[in-house]
């Protein structure tokens, strides 16, 4: 009698086990490579040249070697899902370098698009995206940047 009682234990354990990891890799999405990338929410910085600027991100010690977007929408207009995105990698002597622009879009939930590939640990950034109203006030376009 303690045999079937014993099999049911050992289903419901791992079961559990299996809905936890589940539920982890759920929480924590891949990038294409297998690797773990964090999220940020990184505020806005400022407006030059028909851009918004994100505050400076940094890439922390992780195997994630790229930088993605995800959760796109305009505030003003939820149902715009969609903005143009581009990096600007920040250097020690204060000179910004640009990624090209990128077209991203959140149209599924946990839709990511890559912005840059090979980042090394380390990177400090901003996220940029392009303006597609200037009034009655520069859009605002909230997202996640993963690193």
């Amino acid at each position: 009698m303690r045999r079937p009682a014993s099999i049911i234990t050992i289903l419901t354990v791992t079961g559990a086990a299996l809905l936890a990891s589940a539920t982890a890799a759920a929480a924590h999405p891949s990038t294409a490579d297998g690797s773990r990338c964090a999220p940020a929410r990184p505020g806005t910085a400022f407006y030059e040249g028909g851009r918004i600027a994100s505050t400076p991100v940094t890439v922390p010690d992780s195997a994630c070697s790229t930088i993605s977007v995800s959760h796109i929408r305009d505030v003003r207009n939820p149902a715009d899902k969609c903005q143009t995105f581009l990096i600007a990698y920040l250097g020690a002597d204060g000179e910004a370098t640009y990624s090209e622009p990128v077209q991203a879009c959140s149209v599924r939930p946990r839709q990511r698009t890559v912005l840059a590939t090979d980042v090394p640990d380390g990177t400090e950034f901003r996220v940029l995206y392009q303006v597609d109203y200037i009034d009655p006030a520069p859009q605002r376009v909230r997202f996640t940047v993963w690193r």
